[in-house]
């Protein structure tokens, strides 16, 4: 995953991966300006030449039309290098999309179609428009078929796409701060989730997501369920967190409300559906009368979505839960609407 924004701030990290996996370093001038991303010799590297889906962002997209171009040179020559198949993955998946007449065979980063933005697989889970994992998945796959390098410019090759998605065995993505989490934006289930349930959807299996905290002294790779838990445990669930989400008056209660529909969406991509999870929100954020109250008077548009997205994880059985505690939800969504037909009035 390679997001602009990410990459000003870290002067490049997310670009170091990518090098890292393919086996190259950058080549400069005398000036300090790269010119050229080198491939070592695969005696430097005590790797195989790992073969990567660069899935960029509409800001990286735009803003690194030179880097992409770099980048797209380094497949190409990691394609075209006269190295042992088995040593050498780009190459491998190449020729065997070359030996199908297929155009463009070393296309390895991808995004949306020129000039537009995002999957899109946020507006569906937003508006709730969708069946299952395998319906955001073909709208992820939809929106980011597009090649880009020195010759595509928002190309579609399915073919290729289809290819790199099959042969996908990890996902790896950094996060360069704390100011936002997996947890807290629709971007990460809409992005690095859509791919990942894309990936299991061509493959018919799991495919693992890991996570490189590039801010923290330590950047051992995180697996995606473990750092999910790890936040829900300290922001949506944290007692401290909540009451300071609660005094915050209509856009505390937004941000969490924000929170419980990504926690729908990592449901739909990723497939998370850790019970404890909607139990301890449905106790934080429903069924603590003071807290519910005030969320209610703060902003009903916003508990009402707190409390339509637990019944709508119940529903999608992402969430298991008795009959009276539904029953319960249910009287809250109904006052909540109650609430805002009175505000409309």
């Amino acid at each position: 995953m390679l997001w602009g924004l990410d990459a000003i701030k870290t002067r490049g990290e997310s670009i170091g991966i990518l090098l890292e996996l393919v086996g190259a370093e950058p080549l400069k001038e005398g000036t300090g300006r790269i010119v050229r991303y080198e491939l070592k010799p695969l005696t430097a590297i005590n790797h195989p030449r790992i073969d990567v889906l660069g899935n960029l962002s509409g800001i990286f997209r735009d803003s690194f039309v030179n880097i992409i171009e770099l980048i797209d040179d380094l497949f190409q020559r990691a394609a075209d290098a006269d190295e042992p198949l088995e040593q050498n993955y780009i190459r491998k998946h190449a020729l065997e999309l070359k030996s199908q007449g297929v155009e463009n065979p070393s296309a390895r980063l991808f995004s949306n179609p020129a000039g537009d933005f995002g999957s899109l697989v946020n507006d569906r889970v937003v508006d709730g428009n969708w069946e299952s994992g395998d319906e955001l998945a073909q709208t992820w796959e939809g929106r980011n078929v597009f090649s880009y390098g020195r010759k595509d410019k928002g190309q579609a090759r399915r073919e290729v796409m289809t290819q790199l998605l099959k042969t996908t065995e990890r996902i790896v993505q950094e996060i360069d701060s704390v100011e936002y989490g997996l947890t807290d934006i629709q971007e990460y289930y809409a992005n690095t989730g859509g791919l990942k349930r894309a990936a299991e959807k061509q493959q018919g299996k799991k495919v693992n997501a890991s996570f490189v905290e590039s801010f923290s002294k330590d950047t051992t790779p995180r697996n995606l369920e473990d750092l999910l838990r790890m936040e829900y445990r300290t922001k949506l669930l944290n007692p401290k967190w909540a009451e300071s989400m609660s005094n915050q008056g209509s856009g505390g209660a937004y941000e969490i409300s924000q929170r419980m529909t990504a926690l729908i969406g990592w449901g739909g991509t990723a497939n998370f559906k850790d019970n404890w999870v909607y139990d301890q929100a449905a106790e934080t954020y429903a069924f603590d009368e003071q807290m519910a109250q005030k969320l209610q008077q703060a902003n009903p548009e916003a508990f009402r979505n707190i409390v339509s997205r637990m019944l709508e994880a119940n529903g999608r059985g992402l969430w298991e839960t008795d009959a009276e505690k539904l029953q319960k939800l249910r009287q809250l969504y109904e006052s909540a609407e109650a609430d805002i037909e009175g505000v409309k009035i």
